[in-house]
């Protein structure tokens, strides 16, 4: 199995270009079969509620909604800072599918000894 893939996103839909960029590095790895996880944290963590990771970033750019379905067909999974997310006032009912909150102890966790491959956002 190939290694480990952590992409950190800090960036909302305020840079959906930005956005876009790390959904496909997240896509790319999980569609290769590598236990995927993106760390969404500050205006990130509202990507990880329903309804919110839509529409286009740019012409020729891919629909968010279809990167995040790509994603979880994958197997991607999400892990939400829980202070960015209540900080927002977010409600926890709204969370997507594979979305969980949790900080920096279960991403370590999460990555465990073998490491994992980093990307940041």
């Amino acid at each position: 199995m190939p290694g480990k893939a952590v992409i950190s996103l800090t960036t909302g839909l305020e840079d959906p270009e930005k956005v876009t960029v790390a959904f496909l590095v997240a896509v790319g790895a999980a569609e290769q079969g590598r236990p995927t996880l993106m760390f969404l944290t500050k205006e990130a963590a509202r990507l990880a509620t329903e309804g919110i990771a839509t529409g286009v970033a740019c012409d020729g750019c891919p629909p968010l909604a279809d990167l995040l379905e790509r994603y979880a067909k994958a197997g991607g999974s999400y892990l939400v800072c829980p202070i960015c997310f209540d900080s927002r006032k977010l409600a926890k009912d709204t969370l997507i599918d594979g979305a969980s909150l949790g900080g920096t102890i279960p991403m370590w966790e999460w990555i465990g000894d073998e490491g994992a491959t980093t990307f940041s956002y």
